[in-house]
């Protein structure tokens, strides 16, 4: 790569590669998340079998299979990393594997059966988490020390630019899915996933190209200092993949909630996977109220640390689920509930996901030693593995050989919500050991 740039440019203002960052990252989370937003339904009700008849899942079934694929696609951030850290360098490893990527959506678009749904979430969990630490990295590794300032502001828009690409694509994905069935609802997003890729290229001379570690990456992640970082960070991620555990089920028991509810609001009527979007929409919103207004007006009268806000944001999302399991007892009591009630406890879930999740990706980038940045990202995206893990298990768990729920109704709701709530009180105290370090540069 010596006809790439290889150190960020000492410069005051906005790294060159950044507006093709956010471009590539815009169009990727479409993909991802346009694909991801119909999991549940098509599972559920668009299943065909080899011979062509319907096969679909269960609910419990495809809500569990759910939770599995996206803790796999949170796993494989661990090879991409290691990919990127050790031997490629992150761009050769985000080209890659993107393209792997665009073959899941293929094979999804082209077979609607459990074959074709076992290859492409195999091929997507592999191309979307093997970038996924990538990516987060790659914007930090276009600062230099003169620029530093600018990047929490900026991993707050790439936050921004992800859940742009989301909003978009769980509106039009299950429309896609209900008017036109799965192979379009699968190749759009697919589609998209190619103008990622493509953008992303078009930016290869605009970026900081840090080289592989290679010798020197398992140097560092080996020695003292280096298993260090990553055993700190594991405690801390292991209270996060709590958080992870609930905040999913949007994607799972929020939209088979949603499917009971009446769907009708402000005259529109909002398809359950549609629902979906108010968290990218919500993100939008409160990111830059939480950093150009909220955070600001509490920074002056006392200290915000980063661990204070992921651990505020986990109360939050104990007292979501708490919200979920008041209008799941409303609607088992046989209570009309519109589906406006949901949108509004999506309020308090996004809330909690910018105290947790931003501040977590800004955190884990900052705590990482200059040569394991995409390895300690990976790390992180293990913490969202684990807590989709730890779901899925419950889930299939607590179904009974007759049909019925071991936590059915507003019991599941409850259950997550005491499990976050004790977790923070949890987190509350060990944060307040960790020893916090200030930004560590790669360059």
């Amino acid at each position: 790569m010596t006809q790439y740039r290889s150190n960020p440019l000492p410069i005051a203002g906005l790294p060159p590669g950044i507006p093709y960052i956010i471009g590539n990252e815009a169009a990727e989370r479409f993909s991802y998340y346009g694909m991801r937003a119909v999991l549940v339904v098509f599972m559920s009700q668009y299943l065909m079998s080899s011979a062509g008849y319907p096969d679909p899942m269960s609910e419990e079934e495809a809500k569990g299979y759910f939770h599995l694929f996206v803790s796999a696609a949170y796993f494989t951030p661990i090879l991409g990393a290691l990919l990127a850290d050790g031997w490629l360098g992150k761009y050769r490893t985000i080209i890659l594997l993107s393209l792997v990527y665009c073959l899941g959506h293929l094979a999804l678009a082209l077979d609607d059966t459990r074959t074709g749904l076992l290859l492409g979430q195999s091929l997507i969990a592999l191309g979307a988490g093997g970038i996924k630490p990538c990516v987060s990295a790659h914007v930090g590794d276009q600062f230099a020390q003169t620029n530093r300032h600018l990047l929490s502001r900026v991993y707050g828009w790439f936050y921004f630019a992800l859940n742009s690409g989301a909003f978009v694509s769980m509106l039009v994905t299950p429309w896609l899915l209900e008017n036109y069935g799965p192979s379009l609802a699968f190749g759009v997003p697919g589609i998209l996933m190619l103008a990622a890729t493509a953008i992303f290229w078009a930016g290869r001379y605009r970026f900081a190209h840090i080289p592989a570690g290679g010798a020197a990456f398992l140097r560092e992640a080996l020695s003292r200092e280096g298993l260090r970082t990553l055993g700190r960070l594991a405690v801390i991620y292991a209270f996060v993949a709590v958080f992870w555990a609930l905040f999913d089920q949007t994607g799972s028991s929020w939209v088979l909630q949603a499917q009971k509810m009446d769907q009708t609001f402000l005259e529109y009527r909002i398809l359950p996977s549609q629902i979906q979007a108010a968290n990218p929409l919500l993100i939008m919103i409160l990111t830059p109220l939480f950093y150009y207004g909220i955070y600001p007006r509490l920074e002056r009268r006392m200290r915000i640390t980063a661990l204070g806000k992921i651990g505020a944001g986990m109360v939050l999302a104990a007292s979501s689920f708490a919200f979920a399991a008041w209008i799941q007892r409303a609607l088992d009591a046989g209570v009309s509930m519109s589906i406006g009630w949901q949108l509004l406890n999506y309020v308090v879930l996004t809330s909690s996901e910018v105290m947790v999740s931003i501040t977590c990706l800004e955190f884990s980038y900052t705590q990482a030693p200059p040569k394991m940045k995409s390895f300690v990202m990976s790390f992180f995206m293990v913490s969202v593995a684990a807590g989709n893990l730890f779901t899925s298990a419950v889930n299939f768990f607590i179904q009974n050989p007759d049909g019925t729920s071991k936590l059915a109704g507003a019991d599941y709701f409850w259950f997550f919500s005491l499990l976050m709530l004790a977790t923070a009180i949890i987190f509350g105290f060990v944060s307040r050991r960790y020893p916090e370090k200030p930004a560590v540069t790669a360059a």
